[in-house]
């Protein structure tokens, strides 16, 4: 009776199955196989090309995945390798502590514009000598957005949150050159006439495949020069009189607080600019700088075949 009630034991390396949960399990497996052959295959397509004194291939640091269908349209698609985790990172940190910055500098600012501009320096203003045409910022701005009566916590947020935005910069700009990505980001000669066809649509034809345009190329190196020129001018407010020299090169303090200032201004041009392309490229673009991969067209017809095939959905 013991030995008939008694289950046989089911081996530790095949699991036991009736014939109805066979065909579940075999289908689990093949299922297996090919997750793992696709991991495989990414693994391979990932690593960093060998040939270290070719430069263009040391450079481009762009491997991308096999050609893939899209489930949702049947169409064929490339998955690209765009942007690198360090890169992401330190574009999202910057983020939040580029509007914390603005924020709290507009705290600042509001101590030098209550009086509607009767204080001597008169910096935040456009105008050309005593003649001012208008100045920044207008009493309803600082009332709508109330940032009235707190000059101490713009202070205090300014000179703490300054030293992880200039740590951040720092770091993008060592990691861009140590891996060499800033091959892609530095301008070239051919750079600017390609940023004027591509902002004006004047070229016949769209610009180069490859990581930053020229017009891109123009604009992000601009803003590296812009936050470094913000650093320099910032601690020459900051410290005026233990950096007197860097003080004295930038024109003095009323000087370092006009380029500090206009500096912030061209961050928000920037910044508003870049949203809107952005929001014009697409959820594919703005989805490669969260997961780093770009979807490009594939190469093949839709009813080719694909090797290796896998199934995506680009939604």
């Amino acid at each position: 009776m013991e030995a008939s009630s008694s289950k046989p034991r089911p081996s530790a390396n095949i699991p036991s199955c009736t014939e109805l949960e066979l065909p579940l399990a075999n289908s689990h497996e093949r299922d297996l196989r090919g997750l793992e052959h696709r991991w495989n295959m990414n693994e391979r397509t990932l690593k960093q090309p060998d040939d270290k004194s070719n430069a263009s291939a040391s450079s481009s640091s762009t491997p991308t995945v096999n050609q893939a269908r899209d489930v949702s349209t049947g169409t064929i698609v490339r998955i690209k390798y765009k942007h690198s985790l360090a890169i992401r990172w330190m574009h999202w940190i910057n983020f939040p502590l580029l509007v914390v910055m603005i924020y709290s500098g507009l705290l600042i600012y509001w101590a030098d514009s209550q009086h509607e501009g009767l204080n001597a320096h008169r910096v935040y203003r456009i105008g050309f000598g005593s003649w001012t045409l208008f100045r920044l910022f207008p009493t309803w701005f600082y009332s709508a957005l109330h940032l009235k009566f707190q000059l101490a916590k713009g202070l205090g947020y300014h000179f703490f949150f300054m030293w992880f935005f200039a740590l951040n910069g720092v770091a993008y700009v060592l990691y861009t050159f140590i891996s060499g990505e800033w091959r892609e980001l530095v301008p070239t000669r051919r750079s600017f006439r390609e940023a004027i066809e591509v902002t004006l649509h004047l070229g016949k034809h769209h610009p180069p495949h490859r990581k930053f345009n020229g017009a891109q190329q123009v604009a992000y190196t601009g803003v590296i020069l812009m936050a470094a020129g913000s650093l320099l001018t910032g601690l020459a407010i900051y410290k005026p009189t233990q950096l007197h020299v860097l003080t004295a090169l930038l024109g003095g303090y009323e000087m370092a607080r006009w380029f500090h200032f206009w500096l912030t201004m061209a961050y928000v041009g920037f910044f508003l600019v870049h949203v809107a392309q952005v929001i014009r490229a697409g959820w594919n673009n703005f989805r490669a700088m969260i997961i780093g991969y770009q979807i490009l067209p594939g190469e093949l017809g839709k009813d080719d075949e694909v090797p290796n095939e896998q199934h995506i959905s680009t939604s």
